[in-house]
């Protein structure tokens, strides 16, 4: 998937002046409130606000997945920075047609990506991800176009607990990771593991960069022993639980109170990639498996109901700042 590197991401912009309406939070220790009384308010809010960004040119946010049989733009067994699990052919996957598709725009068309222009245009230059997994694909999909491009390149990889980075050394260009799937912080304490909403010491590890690119949600969502906090900690008080978008939407306006605090936006781009949706159909076998298909639904997946008061949530956040 991140063969899509340059299609793949929610582009949203940041605002320092307030636009006023942000949206209302349930109760903290509330475990079944939901904002979705808000929705018309909140989708109303992010349609104007992706109006506004796309100011008449190119909407890139309105588009296709059309198939393209000069993908991918790398390959998984030639690139030295990938990890083994994503080589879904050495693994056994028959097929490779989902490699071969790209993002349309119904009003332009996206340049191809071309990594040894992209090392001359960032020269010198920190790149960090930031955020879950889909950010750790987004890392390794981007250094492995560009090595694709410029195969001969000099490089150096670091990785640590939750951090890497890849440089291209005659161009000096950083390409970092840091993993934390909440964006806030979640630290150990003798009561447990907390997960605070209104704390992002992490943020010290993201200043310095020439663009940050963002990412989380679906670690909001898992409960049970896939959820990796005991606590939310939010003012003071520590909750068992709480409505997770509520506390969504609390964790995204402390993060997005530091970018205002500390992003020099004449020096450092800001991106958001976008919740990713599920792209895939249930249908049961007689064996009781699950098959689960994509081919031929591509004119559908723009349309995600599911995702879009989270999508929207994201933008009236970012327009309060």
């Amino acid at each position: 998937m991140g063969f899509l590197f340059g299609a793949l991401f929610l582009l949203l912009s940041f605002s320092k002046a307030a636009h006023g309406g942000t949206l209302p939070l349930a109760t903290s220790n509330s475990t079944t409130t939901s904002p979705s009384s808000y929705t018309v308010f909140v989708a109303n809010s992010a349609n104007n606000r992706i109006q506004r960004l796309a100011g008449g040119r190119c909407n890139i946010f309105k588009g296709k997945w059309v198939y393209d049989p000069s993908y991918p733009l790398y390959s998984f067994g030639s690139c030295p920075f990938i990890d083994p699990e994503f080589n879904c052919q050495k693994f056994g996957r028959p097929d490779a047609t989902y490699l071969k598709y790209r993002w349309q725009p119904f009003s332009c068309n996206l340049p191809r990506f071309n990594g040894r222009r992209f090392l001359e245009k960032w020269r010198g230059k920190k790149i960090m991800f930031v955020g879950d997994s889909l950010s750790l694909n987004m890392w390794q999909s981007l250094s492995c176009m560009i090595h694709s491009s410029v195969p001969n390149a000099k490089t150096s990889l670091i990785r640590g607990d939750g951090f890497a980075s890849i440089t291209f050394l005659d161009d000096g260009v950083k390409i970092l990771l840091y993993r934390t799937p909440f964006l806030v912080d979640l630290v150990s304490e003798k009561a447990g593991r907390v997960l605070k909403l209104d704390s992002i010491n992490n943020g010290n590890s993201w200043k310095g960069m020439d663009m940050l690119v963002f990412n989380s949600w679906h670690w909001w969502t898992h409960t049970g022993s896939s959820q990796p906090w005991d606590y939310i900690g939010d003012g003071g008080k520590y909750y068992k639980d709480m409505d997770r978008l509520v506390a969504f939407y609390k964790g995204l306006t402390t993060w997005a109170r530091w970018v205002n605090h500390n992003v020099n936006a004449s020096q450092t781009k800001v991106f958001f990639q976008g919740i990713s949706p599920t792209h895939y159909e249930f249908q049961f076998r007689n064996e009781g498996g699950v098959l689960r298909i994509c081919l031929g639904d591509c004119n559908d997946e723009f349309q995600l109901h599911v995702l879009w008061l989270r999508v929207a949530m994201f933008v009236v956040v970012m327009t309060s700042y």
